[in-house]
């Protein structure tokens, strides 16, 4: 258990607290470049900041104060110009960093003021837009693999869930959470609406059988530092009722608030994402790629799309037949900000600890005036969160006759109805994955029948 003064530290996320000013080194994702395709301006709050994101007509995205200086209009309202963004109400235009470069109607229209609006750097890459919030200079964009890799179908997800941050990152230190949440909730939903012969019939390879077997034979969990962050999983064993000794490696942590599931480059991998909007709110990211191996060419896409997956169907009653939407639901579940104080670890919560205990020492670098984790200097080559290389087994010419790159279960199937079980059959990408799935899984056919000719198109 944490104290109530620990759990404050870790949680709150304002200007000036501990957390919020670790935060702030950070490159912060928190929006869609397809976003503003639908409207070029956007109301958003981060780390307690109410703000207001925009794209002028010259393309230049900006990401300034929520309210004009004149008459405290709300700038999500506001008109783009050639060059910033103009209040609607009397076309007071401000330009990237705040400041106002012109006031109509004013005797000296182009005039210096003494005040500015907030105004911080903002990036793009692989569809999403990146926002700086701390202190000069800003460190530069790291470009983490997935935001990178090639030849790949993307689609973003978006929820706001009410509840801290850190209840939703502390669910990647938690890897037998899987065997209720998505195991026996998932089992009890789909029994109690009639659903789980035709959603869960298959028991070899559905997501619920394998999960609930993920409880046999564990021996302990473990959790190490990476260069990044850190790995964790657990230690099976025969003697304890598991079908062999062996080690399961779990989800791997980009600090402070990346996880990444899925391999690189395998059907289908994420980031997720948990964004602190401010103490008792949180935007969660899935950043979701679908990876096509060599010799299949992957579907095109014009740009990165967005979606929100819904959490409540036509009649209030929440949705929990998916993955996400179970593990929403229990992150809020805890309240706004659970009490640590008052919990109750147990021998899973291994990770947990180490979790929490790597965010308190980044937070004591800030204090110390020292570059925390994960904050880079100069530009990035590409950087490999949960792998070692671009050329692990699962991205291999040859990983189609070796068996190695398609083995990822129902996430390898969602042209075969499986990705009803994740949040992205919601996605507007989901008809481009099941064709994509459709290939990788006649070439790998073709492979091993010695029948592979030419990459498919």
């Amino acid at each position: 258990m944490l104290t109530v003064e620990q759990n404050e530290r870790l949680t709150r996320v304002g200007p000036g607290t501990p957390c919020g000013d670790l935060m702030r080194r950070y490159w912060i994702p928190f929006a869609a470049e397809s976003q503003l395709d639908e409207n070029p301006v956007r109301k958003v709050r981060l780390l307690g900041e109410d703000l207001t994101l925009y794209r002028d007509k010259s393309g230049k995205l900006g990401l300034i104060g929520e309210r004009c200086l004149h008459r405290s209009v709300d700038m999500q309202y506001g008109i783009p110009d050639e060059c910033g963004l103009r209040c609607p109400y009397h076309g007071w235009l401000y330009d990237e960093t705040g400041a106002c470069v012109e006031r109509p109607m004013e005797l000296n229209p182009k005039g210096k003021i003494g005040r500015k609006l907030k105004g911080y750097p903002v990036k793009a890459l692989g569809g999403m837009i990146f926002a700086y919030m701390g202190p000069s200079p800003a460190p530069a964009l790291p470009k983490w693999d997935l935001f990178v890799w090639p030849n790949a179908v993307r689609q973003i997800a978006f929820n706001v869930l009410d509840c801290n941050w850190l209840q939703c990152q502390e669910n990647t230190g938690d890897p037998t959470h899987s065997v209720w949440a998505h195991g026996e909730l998932f089992q009890y939903i789909l029994e109690r609406d009639g659903k789980l012969a035709q959603r869960a019939g298959d028991s070899v390879e559905h997501t619920i059988h394998k999960r609930k077997s993920w409880a046999n034979g564990i021996k302990e969990l473990y959790a190490k530092p990476t260069e990044y962050g850190f790995e964790k999983g657990v230690v099976y064993s025969k003697a304890l009722g598991s079908p062999d000794d062996r080690v399961d490696r779990h989800s791997t942590v980009m600090f402070p608030f990346y996880t990444q599931t899925g391999r690189t480059g395998s059907p289908r991998s994420e980031f997720q994402i948990r964004v602190p909007m401010d103490d008792t709110h949180t935007l969660h990211i899935c950043y979701q790629v679908y990876a096509a191996p060599p010799g299949v060419v992957a579907p095109s896409q014009d740009n990165v799309p967005w979606y929100e997956p819904p959490t409540e169907d036509e009649n209030g009653r929440k949705i929990l037949d998916y993955v996400l939407a179970q593990d929403a639901i229990v992150w809020v579940a805890q309240g706004e900000i659970t009490d640590r104080s008052q919990e109750l670890l147990g021998r899973t919560d291994v990770p947990i600890v180490f979790l929490r205990k790597q965010l308190d020492e980044q937070i004591s670098r800030v204090e110390r005036g020292e570059d925390p984790m994960n904050v880079f200097r100069e530009e990035t080559e590409i950087l490999y969160g949960a792998c070692s290389s671009p050329h692990d087994d699962w991205a291999a010419p040859d990983w189609a006759t070796r068996k190695l790159f398609f083995s990822q279960g129902f996430r390898k199937m969602y042209h075969k109805g499986f990705g009803n079980d994740d949040a992205d059959r919601y996605g507007p990408a989901i008809d481009l994955v099941k064709d994509l799935h459709r290939r990788v899984e006649e070439f790998e056919i073709a492979a091993n029948e010695g029948q592979a000719k030419e990459p498919a198109e």
